[in-house]
């Protein structure tokens, strides 16, 4: 599956949702659903600043592809970085570094966040395609 295909799959998941108390309900779910992060990764170069709550991202780069590993002290928190990390594991750089999470948007997730959530998936993004950006130059080097 392309990226564009499970960016297409996400929202075909979220849209049918009446309001975003389902929305998020369904988000908590998620979360609940992807084992929590090895201990050893809980630290702070792995730590998502300007989050109320405690998020990591675990980056790895495996056979020409990223993948991204999340956790969370809260639910939201972890379900929202759990989709950007769904929709970018496994994915080239090439594609990382192209393809904006836009679709949150798109779906009513990113509108129902409060400021520091929306802040805290900012800087998500920024460091799932900083992790990219780093594996494209280290394949050009």
């Amino acid at each position: 599956m392309t990226i564009l295909e499970k960016r297409d799959q996400l929202v075909e998941e979220l849209m049918p949702f009446e309001d975003h108390f389902e929305r998020f309900a369904y988000i908590i779910d998620l979360s609940k659903s992807h084992p929590p992060l090895d201990e050893k990764y809980r630290i702070d170069a792995f730590l998502i600043e300007g989050c109320l709550s405690r998020l990591w991202i675990f980056p790895e780069f495996r056979d020409g592809r990223c993948y991204y590993t999340t956790d969370s002290d809260a639910a939201i928190t972890k379900g929202t970085a759990a989709l950007l990390c769904e929709l970018y594991s496994g994915e080239t750089p090439e594609d990382i570094v192209s393809l904006e999470p836009d679709f949150l948007a798109e779906v009513g997730i990113t509108q129902h966040l409060s400021p520091n959530r929306r802040n805290g998936l900012t800087n998500v993004r920024k460091k799932i395609k900083a992790y990219a950006e780093l594996c494209l130059k280290n394949m050009e080097a």
